[in-house]
């Protein structure tokens, strides 16, 4: 394969699609669609997961006067909700234009959406400010996942089962199980 340099604005990032649900001061719920998410590694199982938000967001707010999130990955039946979410801020008053189920997480209290497939209750361990960007490094409390899905241990998940949404300047599905760790350098 032959490649050529581009302008920077070509710099594409594929992510993951989530919704991050905080507590406003208030007590409501609040809900961001945020994209900018991974997880890093902190020693042995220990997990992190690892979000950046840009701004200042309500939900950027709450979660740096809490330390507390949701972070609810977002499936192709739930992309009115991500972009609505998304097109309709805080600031504009309630988000209750388009129906969705809210519960409390299991063991921390954050508000989850009903419809996510896989739920992670989050407390932040530290935060990183990078310009208008601040990345925060999350302790995962706990994890929900839809009981249809049965997996074995973490490499045993199959996405295509969980139907996520990619995020790269337009909305993407996964196409098809490829295969596992190992298949293909035989």
């Amino acid at each position: 394969m032959k490649r050529k340099s581009v302008d920077l604005t070509f710099s594409m990032v594929v992510q993951p699609s989530f919704i991050i649900g905080t507590n406003n001061e208030d007590g409501s719920y609040n809900f961001a669609p945020i994209t900018w998410v991974s997880a890093t590694c902190e020693g042995g199982d220990d997990y992190l997961i690892v979000i950046s938000m840009f701004g200042t967001k309500a939900t950027k707010q709450n979660v740096v006067r809490t330390g507390l999130l949701s972070v609810n990955l977002v499936n192709r039946e739930m992309l009115p909700i991500m972009d609505y979410f998304g097109s309709k801020h805080a600031k504009d008053g309630e988000k209750n234009d388009i129906k969705y189920g809210v519960s409390r997480g299991a063991v921390l209290d954050v508000p989850t959406l009903d419809e996510s497939p896989w739920v992670y209750e989050c407390e932040v361990a530290k935060s990183v400010e990078t310009g208008d960007s601040t990345t925060f490094f999350c302790h995962i409390r706990n994890v929900q996942m839809d009981e249809r899905i049965s997996p074995k241990n973490t490499f045993d998940i199959d996405l295509t089962e969980l139907d996520p949404v990619i995020y790269s300047g337009k909305y993407h599905s996964l196409g098809e199980k490829l295969g596992e760790i190992g298949d293909f350098c035989k």
